[in-house]
């Protein structure tokens, strides 16, 4: 399993291969620390780094998970990266692909972009 700590629900693509996604209280403190009001000094980043690894860390002891999905602020993610690897934790990023989708509507073509979940890719740091 992949602990999702995106502030986004895993996909069902995502959720084939075992991502699951935080819940009530866990997701409010994900959400709470992945979300900067005002440009966020060095510190805030750092804590809001430590703040989200020590709930992963909690929730993957508790449910025997040992890999984490991460995305959002660019800031964060070296930062957020770098505390769960400390915590023994594998660090993915999801990797989608774009793909274009035609439908005729009404005699009009219209193009339209998915993103289709095609796999994680692990960095180490």
């Amino acid at each position: 399993m992949i602990l999702n700590l995106t502030q986004h629900a895993a996909t069902a693509d995502q959720m084939v291969v075992g991502v699951v996604d935080l819940q009530g209280d866990d997701f409010a403190t994900l959400k709470q620390n992945l979300n900067f009001v005002g440009l966020p000094s060095g510190d805030k980043v750092r804590d809001a780094a430590y703040n989200i690894a020590k709930l992963a860390q909690g929730y993957c002891l508790q449910n025997g998970i040992d890999a984490v999905m991460v995305g959002g602020a660019p800031f964060l993610m070296p930062v957020l990266h770098v505390e769960l690897q400390k915590r023994g934790l594998t660090v993915l990023y999801a990797f989608s692909e774009r793909v274009s989708v035609e439908k005729e509507i009404d005699g009009k073509v219209i193009k339209t972009n998915e993103f289709k979940h095609s796999g994680f890719v692990e960095v180490f740091i």
